[in-house]
């Protein structure tokens, strides 16, 4: 197969869609990717192409899976919902109701709909923890202990920046006190499997052959991209990349809370790391199998006959629960509901009632119930910026082709 063939399935009238996604692989900006869409719980684009590996060797293939980095926030945030379906919690409850010692260090009173919504003042630790250690069985009384102690770096809920790395780590801790069965068995057992979704957060060796390598851009190539940025201002890229030289930074501090021994982005698609739940960045799935649990949220919780919420369960995360016009660590607007990302309306649709969760370098999972449209895209070909262009090149067309 050519790089620049495009393979699946388009309906009529979302032909725009495949065109653009056919432009990337054209253009060189993507070496593997696939896409799939659907609307009214119908599959209405699902394509793919490229290549799975960086020699490219091995063609991208409809089922191939690929590391979708915090699109995986949404589906901790959808396990958590069906948790409070099932009556284990409220969101208005404190979270020491539930993790007693969490309730320190001015953290007393916080409550699970502030964590969640990153409004909680956690989007860094005091000292930067190491990937390889987080699932060490030895050193998990140790980082629960840190993560209980951690003073709030504002007044919670007075405030919003992005917990991009120890989100997970806090909702993960949190799922444990309220559910024995591990997290990734839930997943599979209550929203994957019933949907046909091949979505996993934790996968094991057999799963190998069918996972893209993911590709970083170069350290040079994203100082090249962002420099412009940092010199001119006035973009989300500026306020991120000039933070990076503020002393003491919240967003430098938060996105880099987490370090690996065996690189960047790349470490969490490595064998021994993605077996583990990791809440933040870990989820590893098939195009169609996003958009089809997106699917199901578009849906008023249900997708192919299958429900897996009541009817109007999920409808109060139609509304922003909370909203920055700068959030301190991304540095542009957004915010959040139960977990769930609330972007800019445009961005990647034009209604503000949609939610979901994007990723590092361009995946992303979203969901539209107002035109009850899901969204699944993967990458091998990570964006440096914070939001990438061929996401939401593909997103414009997307809702270019629903609105007519």
């Amino acid at each position: 197969m050519s790089q620049d063939q495009v393979k699946g399935f388009v309906a009529a009238g979302f032909e725009r869609v495949q065109e653009q996604f056919l432009e990337h692989l054209r253009s060189g900006e993507e070496r593997g990717a696939a896409l799939c869409v659907t609307k009214d719980q119908e599959i209405v684009v699902n394509i793919w192409g490229g290549y799975q590996d960086k020699a490219k060797q091995q063609p991208w293939q409809e089922d191939t899976l690929c590391l979708m980095y915090s699109v995986t926030k949404a589906l901790a945030a959808t396990v958590m919902m069906k948790l409070h379906e099932q009556g284990r919690f409220t969101y208005e409850m404190p979270v020491s109701e539930i993790w007693p010692e969490f309730g320190q260090a001015g953290k007393e009173d916080m409550t699970i709909k502030t964590l969640l919504s990153h409004r909680g003042g956690l989007p860094a630790l005091d000292d930067v923890l190491c990937l390889e250690e987080i699932f060490e069985p030895s050193k998990q009384a140790e980082l629960v202990a840190r993560l209980a102690s951690q003073k709030p770096l504002w007044t919670p809920g007075e405030g919003q920046g992005y917990h991009a790395l120890t989100y997970g780590l806090y909702v993960h801790e949190l799922y444990k006190r309220l559910e024995d069965q591990p997290f990734g068995a839930f997943f599979r057992e209550h929203i994957a499997e019933p949907l046909g979704a091949d979505v996993w957060v934790g996968v094991d060796d057999t799963l190998a052959p069918r996972i893209a390598e993911v590709e970083p851009p170069s350290t040079l190539k994203r100082l090249a991209g962002m420099l412009p940025h940092i010199i001119k201002g006035g973009t989300t890229e500026a306020n991120v990349g000039r933070s990076f030289f503020k002393r003491g930074s919240i967003s430098k501090r938060a996105l880099l809370a987490i370090k690996s021994e065996r690189g960047g982005p790349e470490a969490y698609n490595l064998p021994d790391v993605r077996k583990h739940p990791v809440l933040w960045a870990g989820g590893i799935g098939s195009a169609q199998g996003i958009a089809r649990i997106f699917g199901m949220l578009a849906n008023d919780g249900q997708f192919d006959d299958v429900k897996i919420f009541e009817e109007g369960f999920l409808r109060p995360v139609y509304q922003r629960e909370g909203w920055s016009t700068q959030d301190a660590v991304l540095g542009k607007p957004l915010g959040w509901n139960r977990g769930f990302l609330k972007e800019e309306v445009g961005m990647f649709s034009n209604n503000e009632e949609s939610f979901g969760h994007s990723g590092l370098g361009g995946a992303l999972g979203w969901a539209d119930p107002v035109n009850r449209v899901s969204i699944g895209y993967i990458t091998g070909s990570l964006d440096w910026r914070v939001r990438s262009p061929r996401c939401l090149r593909l997103c414009d067309a997307i809702s270019s082709c629903v609105e007519g």
